[in-house]
């Protein structure tokens, strides 16, 4: 399948929405609370006028998902841009394409594509900085054989989770690595 038919095949934002059944009220709360500001009008202008599209390889229960869907559904919004949703567990075949490090299904991933249905940009699963502050949270866990393990790791994840919906430099550093990847 070509990116075009994957597009059309994709959920709209408000069918995704509601069939959300895990992390619904974060996304809905990082997107009632976040919005683009000055800094980003010119960038969106630019990206306005390439006429893209972009479909999102996601699942509901991603905590990631959570705190990037909504900044690119505000990106989306002022840039004019369509948006669909692919379930990453239902089209292995489309998210086999864009593996993170060649190998893991890491979501999500934002497919950019022009109106030929050309790949002209692919995001994700995370900006670089948030990806240094997992990196940085998963190097003070114990060791995965330690008995706290889970539970520590339990733990990181729920605050990574209360992050991502409460500090919106975090929204703005995830809005500027999309853009910016975009632009490129």
């Amino acid at each position: 399948m070509n990116l075009n038919e994957w597009f059309e095949k994709g959920l709209t934002a408000d069918e995704y929405i509601s069939s959300m059944k895990t992390n619904k009220e974060g996304m809905l709360l990082i997107y009632e609370h976040f919005s683009l500001g000055e800094e980003f009008k010119a960038k969106l202008e630019a990206i306005k006028q390439k006429n893209l599209r972009a479909i999102v390889l996601t699942e509901d229960w991603c905590g990631d998902a959570m705190l990037n869907t909504p900044v690119l559904l505000r990106i989306a919004d002022a840039a004019s841009m369509e948006v669909r949703f692919v379930l990453r567990d239902q089209n292995l075949e489309l998210m086999d394409q864009y593996l993170t490090n060649g190998t893991s299904r890491a979501i999500p991933i934002f497919i950019f594509i022009d109106e030929e249905g050309k790949e002209v940009a692919v995001w994700g699963p995370r900006a670089p900085e948030v990806q240094a502050l997992v990196e940085k949270g998963r190097a003070s866990l114990p060791s995965q054989d330690a008995p706290d393990f889970k539970e520590k790791q339990m733990a990181l994840y729920k605050s990574f989770g209360e992050n991502y919906q409460t500090d919106s430099s975090i929204w703005k550093t995830v809005a500027n690595s999309i853009i910016t990847t975009i632009l490129k």
